[in-house]
This record gives C-alpha cells, sequence and structure tokens, in this order.
C-alpha cells in the first residue's frame, strides 16, 4: 500500500512586534528645535575680588561678604560697582546692580586710549598710555581686567602705591573717565608761550 502524504499549507508564526511609542522623544526633540536660542548678554560681568568683613556688634561679631564686579560691553562703556550681602551671590548681584548704575563712557581710537592718563585715588596711582596695534594690553591685576571688559586691545599701564584692589579699581576708572577724545585736542589750537607772556603783561 502506498502511504500518501498530506501537505498542510501552515501559515508561519510570526512574533508579535511590539512596537515602541516615540512619542516621548519626538516630544523632546521638538521641544529642543522650538527653543529659542538666548540671546547674549549686553554687558559681561567679572568678579575682581570678594571679602570677608567683620563688623562688631553687641551680640558678638556679625560676618558679611564684599564683592567688587566690573561690567562692561567690549565697546566704549565699563563700571565698576563694591556692594555688601549676607552671602556671596547676594553680595556680587548688588555690586553688579551698582556698577551698571555707574558706567562710563570711555573714547576708543584705534583700539587704544587717546593720550596719556595718570589719577590718583587716596593711595592708589594708575597710569596709562596708548600702545601701537599689536602690543596687547600690558597691565596686571585689576587694571587688566577692567581693560579686557572694554574695547581696548592695545594698552601700557603702570599701578603705584596702595595695592588696595578697590582703590585701583576706582583710579583705573577714573584714569578712564578723564580721557578726552582725539577730534577735541588734536585740532585744537595751541598757544605760544610768548603769546601768554604777553596777554599777561597787558593785563
Amino acid at each position: 500500500m502506498a502511504e500518501t502524504t498530506e501537505t498542510k499549507n501552515v501559515a508561519p508564526t510570526t512574533a508579535p512586534t511590539q512596537q515602541r511609542s516615540n512619542r516621548g522623544g519626538n516630544q523632546r526633540r521638538d521641544d529642543r528645535r522650538n527653543q529659542t536660542p538666548e540671546e547674549p548678554k549686553e554687558f559681561e560681568e567679572l568678579v575682581i575680588n570678594i571679602d570677608r568683613v567683620s563688623r562688631v556688634v553687641k551680640g558678638g561679631r556679625r560676618f558679611r561678604f564684599k564683592a567688587l564686579v566690573v561690567v562692561g560691553d567690549h565697546k566704549t562703556k565699563v563700571g565698576v560697582g563694591v556692594a555688601k550681602g549676607a552671602d556671596v551671590q547676594a553680595a556680587v548681584a548688588k555690586a553688579t546692580d551698582v556698577a551698571k548704575k555707574h558706567m562710563i563712557v570711555i573714547p576708543v581710537t584705534n583700539e587704544t586710549v587717546p593720550h596719556d592718563a595718570e589719577v590718583r585715588f587716596t593711595g592708589a596711582q594708575v597710569m596709562l598710555k596708548p600702545a601701537a596695534p599689536g602690543t596687547g594690553i600690558i597691565a596686571g591685576g585689576v587694571v587688566r581686567t577692567i581693560i579686557g571688559v572694554t574695547g581696548i586691545r592695545n594698552l601700557l599701564s603702570k599701578s603705584l602705591g596702595s595695592t588696595n584692589k578697590v582703590n585701583i579699581a576706582y583710579a583705573t576708572i577714573d584714569a578712564l573717565k578723564s580721557m578726552v577724545p582725539r577730534d577735541q585736542w588734536i585740532n585744537a589750537p595751541v598757544k605760544t608761550a610768548k603769546k601768554a607772556v604777553k596777554q599777561e603783561e597787558t593785563k
């Protein structure tokens, strides 16, 4: 007897594929894409120095922090502020507000100062001189930090006298404030010594 084999058409069994929901990932990507890029800050804030100061009160000593901050726009505006606070963040925030309120506009000529300046503030004395292109900022410490947030790229400086950072900072600001734009003095009429003597004699 011939054996007959029956072939059954069996559909191949496939394992159920689990569909992973990428909704969470897509939402994250969409959120990242929709985020607007952060606008660059108008002013750069640098902390020059932080000191811990104490005050003697009836109950004992009261410790606080004093911050020295410089603010500039890397162009012609710069300011220095000093403030105290219960913690470092509060002191820095207050000093930054003070610096922004007392900003000055400095004249910048060919990325350097227009003329020499020497200013004394209490015990600190700061001297600034213009420099040729490519010289860089020849300064140290507080003076270099303050000049670094301005549009000045070439400068010669010298700090004399006191090493108090607050006094040096205010002396540097006063020196920059005393700068006169080049257009105002380069074409100004110059009186000779003879004319000055004659005017005094006529008086």
